[in-house]
């Protein structure tokens, strides 16, 4: 009943139209119509695939609007000198960045093992996390462009639980430490393992974004401006679960998106604020997989953006080939 008292106005309103062609009030309240159909319609089919409570969806959709418009605002200058490249030194920030890691791309099986997964590119990594650990072996994964860094000895599992312990995210990561490794009879010993309550000013994002995320530059020709090149920076990360990516949204801004066909969500960091954000983050906490050169790479392309480069055709063409650089990095994995 509700849904139809909002849409009788616009019918009525359509017959009036001719006589008044369109003035702007009419435009406006079609506007806000047609806004608020939208808003319930995808409400109901969220609702109907029980992913997403309602309150959450709209706030979402009230942040994707304010972030698409803050996208017009000016860029805040960042500087141009790279920060030197640096690991995690302490374990306290080892352990955020490996349950950043574990988080996006590790399994904790019964056996017990555990297992992280990295992009074939990035064996030095799996190598560097072997021996920061002290344990594990790292295998190719055959007829895929992946090696995974497999520990299975108990020490090594016990020496990766006191690293992550109080800085896992995920709620299916702990259930897998609870259930699977925790009911081992050598770790008797342990208390039950508690999940992180910190903020994200840490290593965590950087590992989570070594696992699953994308460095993305998309040039667009605007039509309605005389196919004038626009671009966006879009900072990236796909998940099966929503809700690690709420926390990315809240740190950095952005939004929050569906596809149905893969039944995944992803984060978007969308407008040049929120990218800012992103590059702040990552001068402090570092990216140690071939991300970092991708990383690098966006970074640039901000860089000419700030500098208003983006306006002429020569900045477009060098934007569009940093692009394509990052394409040919690692195109089977990153866009």
């Amino acid at each position: 009943k509700y849904i139809s008292f909002i849409m009788l106005p616009c019918a009525e309103k359509n017959s009036i139209s001719f006589k008044y062609s369109y003035s702007p009030y009419y435009v406006a309240i079609l506007i806000i119509i047609e806004s608020i159909i939208h808003i319930i319609k995808v409400i109901v089919i969220k609702l109907k695939l029980g992913n997403l409570s309602a309150g959450n969806f709209v706030y979402m959709f009230y942040k994707r609007t304010s972030e698409t418009l803050s996208n017009k605002a000016n860029i805040q200058k960042i500087s141009v000198h790279v920060p030197t490249h640096l690991k995690p030194i302490t374990d306290n920030d080892f352990g955020h960045y490996l349950a950043g890691l574990i988080d996006g791309d590790g399994h904790l099986s019964k056996t017990p093992q555990i297992i992280i997964v990295f992009n074939y590119m990035d064996a030095s990594l799996a190598y560097f996390i072997k021996s920061r650990i002290g344990f594990g072996n790292v295998y190719k994964v055959k007829q895929k462009k992946a090696i995974i860094l497999v520990i299975a000895k108990l020490a090594g599992i016990a020496k990766v639980i006191k690293l992550v312990n109080g800085k896992i995210r995920s709620q299916i990561k702990i259930n897998q430490i609870n259930n699977n490794i925790l009911m081992h009879p050598y770790f008797s010993e342990f208390q039950q393992f508690s999940s992180s309550s910190l903020g994200l000013d840490n290593h965590w994002i950087s590992g989570f974004s070594d696992a699953d995320a994308s460095f993305q530059i998309k040039i667009i020709s605007r039509k309605d401006r005389n196919d004038r090149k626009e671009v966006r920076l879009n900072f990236q990360i796909d998940q099966k679960n929503i809700d690690l990516l709420l926390l990315i949204k809240d740190y950095f801004g952005g939004n929050i998106g569906y596809r149905k066909t893969q039944d995944t969500y992803y984060y978007g960091s969308t407008s040049f604020g929120s990218a800012k954000k992103v590059i702040k983050y990552f001068n402090n906490y570092h990216l140690l997989s071939c991300k970092h050169i991708n990383y690098l790479k966006w970074r640039k392309a901000y860089i000419l953006i700030q500098t208003k480069e983006h306006l002429n055709a020569l900045g477009i063409e060098k934007i569009l080939k940093i692009k394509n650089s990052m394409n040919r990095l690692n195109k089977d994995s990153m866009a």
